[in-house]
């Protein structure tokens, strides 16, 4: 096995991982309300990042409703946790405001402010 070979697949491995989450996002965002990992996501944040920025982003913001989901532990050990949810108004009224410190990810977010202000 060659190591490009790998690379190409492993490229494709994550391409179709985040073509999925985003396909999954748009759709829970259509429905009303949605967490803020998915807002992200639908809005163009990369899955990883949007999962990395999903705390600070809500902190402070009045979720519209809550819900409860499953979290994994070790093993086989879940957890129930709640889970913020918030509309399309609160997402763009926070996302026009929120700025993280690290310079490449403020970057994002600024476009996505004028995407979202447009």
């Amino acid at each position: 096995m060659h190591a490009t070979a790998r690379a190409a697949r492993s490229y494709i491995r994550t391409a179709i991982r985040t073509r999925r989450a985003q396909r999954t996002a748009t759709r829970a965002v259509a429905t009303g309300t949605a967490s803020a990992v998915a807002h992200l996501t639908a809005a163009g944040i990369a899955p990883a990042d949007a999962r990395r920025f999903a705390s600070p982003f809500s902190r402070g913001v009045v979720p519209t409703a809550t819900t409860t989901g499953r979290i994994k532990l070790k093993g086989r050990a879940t957890k129930r946790v709640a889970i913020k949810l918030y509309d399309l108004r609160t997402f763009v009224a926070r996302a026009l405001v929120y700025r993280p410190k690290d310079k490449t990810a403020a970057a994002a977010f600024e476009r996505l402010a004028y995407r979202l202000a447009a």
